[in-house]
């Protein structure tokens, strides 16, 4: 049985399998990795200067002649590049594809479009769903609340994922994020009405990733339970949720009555340092990298529920290959139970 889904056919790739953005653990290495899998990868740039946007597009470009998508966070609170700057950066240097997220796309369809581009968007609920296809988007992203990182919605992946898809037009692909990490979500959000599958704390734990070794391990090992859902990391993007692996840093949090950062007596307290020696404070919304120092499990780690799915850490294209047997399989099963029936 082979994948062949509305968002296969529309964006020209194999698999029915998307590496979320991941902030600054994804890297080109990782992006092109999975897109010669077959999947789309995906790299974000919101926290780069225009330059250095050039210059992932570039990476990226020189490792694959496949589709890949930049990622672009709407969300003027971020202290981020402007995004007019941004986008115009990574279309000059040749993304094929642009994904959106916190935050309306419709200003910035148009401009990618222009360019020959296609536009993915992230939404929350089936309203911002239908608002995105007026916008002219070409694939919707809708995130449940399992989702690690930086969270979009208040709805659980499940019952999010149907009414995203009856909400849009049958030729607009949907894309199921948050919860997923193999084959069984995959075919799961394929039975809910989706048309392929947005993984990221799968794609943390590859070779690939620049998640420091330190995080990879952890989400490796987490289980399903052994998340925190709020605003434990606000410095740098205020008033945003997000969800990571328990720490002592939100045990801290947690402990005190989960205060603002304002209320909190240690957030001035440096806990790691950059590779190039800058100070990483406690409660900055910056994760462990590679080759950071220090206390590098106080800072975020972020991850979703499908932690607890993860496991082990892997190449992206082994993790792309098994995700997609993996979701064969299962609906090789689903099929042969409908047949007995």
């Amino acid at each position: 049985m082979t994948l062949d889904t509305t968002l296969c056919r529309t964006l020209g790739i194999d698999h029915p399998v998307v590496q979320a953005p991941i902030g600054s653990a994804s890297t080109p290495e990782l992006a092109a990795a999975v897109s010669d899998a077959g999947g789309l990868g995906t790299v974000a740039v919101s926290w780069q200067s225009p330059a250095e946007t050039r210059e992932t597009v570039a990476a990226i470009r020189e490792r694959t002649d496949a589709l890949f998508a930049v990622n672009l966070v709407l969300d003027p609170d971020t202290g981020a590049a402007p995004t007019d700057d941004l986008l115009g950066a990574a279309l000059d240097a040749g993304a094929p594809l642009v994904s959106f997220s916190f935050g309306d796309p419709e200003p910035n369809v148009g401009r990618v479009h222009d360019a020959g581009g296609s536009v993915l968007a992230t939404v929350g609920s089936a309203e911002e769903a239908r608002a995105a296809v007026d916008a002219g988007v070409d694939v919707v992203v809708a995130q449940g609340w399992e989702a690690g990182g930086h969270v979009q919605s208040e709805v659980a992946t499940m019952p999010l994922v149907p009414r995203v898809a009856d909400a849009v037009p049958g030729d607009v692909p949907v894309v199921a994020a948050g919860g997923i990490a193999d084959g069984r979500g995959l075919a799961a959000a394929l039975a809910l009405g989706a048309d392929g599958a947005w993984l990221g704390t799968r794609f943390v734990a590859t070779a690939e990733s620049a998640a420091h070794e330190a995080y990879k391990r952890a989400v490796a090992a987490a289980s399903e339970d052994e998340t925190v859902y709020g605003e434990p990391f606000p410095r740098g993007w205020r008033g945003q949720p997000h969800r990571t692996l328990e720490s002592g840093t939100t045990e801290r949090w947690d402990e005190a009555g989960r205060p603002a950062l304002e209320a909190r007596p240690d957030a001035d307290e440096t806990v790691a340092r950059t590779p190039e020696g800058e100070p990483v404070e406690r409660y900055a919304d910056l994760p462990p990298l590679a080759g950071m120092d220090g206390d590098v499990e106080a800072l975020p780690q972020y991850a979703g529920q499908s932690a607890g799915l993860t496991g082990d850490v892997l190449p992206a294209g082994t993790i792309v290959e098994r995700l997609v047997n993996e979701a064969e399989r299962a609906a090789e099963r689903l099929a042969g139970a409908t047949e007995d029936d």
